[in-house]
């Protein structure tokens, strides 16, 4: 057998777009940017083409860290940089993605009201301490009301991917095994001769799993092992 692997491309900011409904981070997606290098030409008013290496590395932290409510002593700490700097690279994250920060604060007031979060397939996760008098406490609560939806909501959406892929594999008698899931990666023991037919229902299945405002996107690889394969 031959060794499959199938990964989301950045669900988790996906999600968040959709979530949010940024009109920027919509855009970057569905004309289908590079979103690492759209938002440090957003922060650091260059062109897509000017940007450089250091400056996408420091977008991209900053768009996994931001949503999961890095400070700025952790993002400078994170990135080796002062902490002037950091702040300038929240605050102009924030300025391109102005509705990124209206989630966030929504999603603590929502849970603060209703005392859980949840995901776009409704799955909840009750937070009990978001109103905590302790300040260390709620914020820790805050922080998964924010995180909750868009992490459960990835879940939720290849778990959904997981089932689909597994009936198609039954009816159209596949014999191919899905054998590992790793975070948004799903990995396959692949008989060559039902190669292409694999690829071709494991990508359907998985960008076809939930309908968000932008598109869901898959990338494959195969190899004699899970590192060949990536």
């Amino acid at each position: 057998c031959e060794f499959f692997s199938a990964d989301y491309s950045q669900i988790e900011l996906r999600v968040m777009a959709h979530l949010s409904e940024d009109e920027n981070m919509l855009e970057a997606f569905r004309e289908g940017y590079d979103i690492h290098a759209a938002t440090a030409a957003k922060i650091y008013h260059e062109t897509m083409d000017s940007v450089t290496r250091d400056q996408r590395t420091k977008a991209k932290r900053a768009n996994f860290g931001i949503i999961y409510g890095i400070t700025v002593f952790g993002l400078a700490e994170r990135l080796d940089i002062d902490r002037a700097e950091a702040k300038q690279l929240i605050d102009g994250y924030f300025e391109t993605y102005p509705r990124v920060r209206d989630y966030m604060e929504r999603s603590k007031e929502s849970a603060r009201t209703c005392g859980y979060a949840e995901t776009v397939f409704h799955r909840r996760r009750y937070l009990p301490d978001i109103n905590s008098h302790n300040a260390t406490v709620r914020g820790f609560a805050e922080r998964n009301a924010i995180n909750a939806p868009i992490q459960g909501s990835a879940a939720d959406i290849i778990k959904v991917a997981m089932v689909r892929i597994w009936k198609r594999f039954k009816e159209e008698g596949i014999r191919s095994k899905m054998i590992l899931q790793v975070h948004d990666e799903l990995n396959f023991s692949v008989y060559p001769e039902e190669r292409e037919q694999v690829e071709r229902i494991v990508i359907e299945e998985m960008q076809n799993a939930c309908q968000l405002n932008v598109p869901l996107t898959a990338d494959a690889g195969w190899g004699s092992n899970w590192l060949e394969a990536h």
